[in-house]
């Protein structure tokens, strides 16, 4: 841990991205506002995506009928349980639904997975190579809202175009405006349509970007312990194990839930 600026500077310095901007979008020299771009959050999450993806591409082109490997068994177990979860919550015809079920659950728990990392191990070899032992870089991409919101936000418009296109625009609309108490109460069901269509991108952010968040924090207030962190640290990574599972898992499943959700008619 820095001594330099105590306890809430080291906080605060692993909270901190490393973000570039214009001159007119920094407050006291730090970038604010909608046009910073977070450097950690897109190399971090695009190397983990080329990685893992990369390595899933090279082991379904080796894959033998015969007896497989323990890699392809693993990833063979992973698209099969995703494909379960497809076919048991998506009730329409897209063969968008289960690739993009496995690219986020995926891309979302490797993600989530760098959290497993010591806080200050990561950062100190980078600070180290560089020479700038003040500089700042999150290596968890969903503690970044931006990303999450990035995420969801895809999401709404993937479902939105797939309802426009099973529906067509004419019944699309009609949901819009007669569902569900009917024409006479068009200006209601507009209000009600609106308000459901903005709080689904924000839930499913703001519940991957919160629990990870929090996660973090408590492994950075465990480092602050120094030697006695150790008691703490291997039950709470442990514990750790299940909620970044769990939180990949709850995102795709409410990727499909929503997906399923445009494809149907009512």
């Amino acid at each position: 841990m820095s001594a330099e600026g105590g306890t809430t500077g080291y906080i605060q310095h692993h909270l901190t991205n490393l973000a570039v901007c214009a001159d007119s979008a920094k407050v006291d020299g730090v970038c604010t506002g909608f046009w910073s771009f977070h450097l950690d959050t897109l190399l971090v999450s695009g190397i983990l995506g080329l990685v893992v993806f990369g390595l899933m591409a090279m082991l379904a082109s080796k894959a033998t009928s015969g007896v497989p490997s323990g890699a392809q068994n693993f990833v063979e177990m992973v698209v099969g349980l995703v494909d379960q979860q497809v076919r048991d919550t998506f009730h329409g015809k897209s063969a968008l639904v289960t690739p993009l079920a496995i690219t986020i659950f995926v891309w979302v728990f490797v993600m989530n997975a760098m959290d497993l990392i010591p806080v200050d191990f990561l950062p100190s070899a980078l600070q180290a190579a560089t020479g700038n032992h003040h500089l700042p870089f999150k290596f968890v991409p969903t503690t970044d809202p931006n990303l999450t919101f990035a995420m969801s936000i895809t999401v709404f418009f993937i479902s939105l175009v797939m309802g426009l296109k099973v529906k067509g625009f004419g019944h699309f609309m009609h949901e819009v405006f007669a569902v569900p108490f009917g024409l006479k109460l068009a200006p209601i069901n507009l209000l009600f349509r609106i308000v459901e269509e903005i709080a689904r991108p924000i839930s499913l952010s703001l519940r991957l970007f919160g629990n990870m968040y929090a996660g973090e924090m408590v492994f950075i207030l465990i480092a602050l312990l120094g030697l006695y962190q150790l008691p703490l640290a291997l039950p709470w990574e442990l514990f750790h194990i299940l909620i970044i599972t769990l939180q990949a898992f709850v995102f795709m499943m409410l990727t499909i839930v929503y997906m399923s959700m445009a494809a149907e008619s009512h």
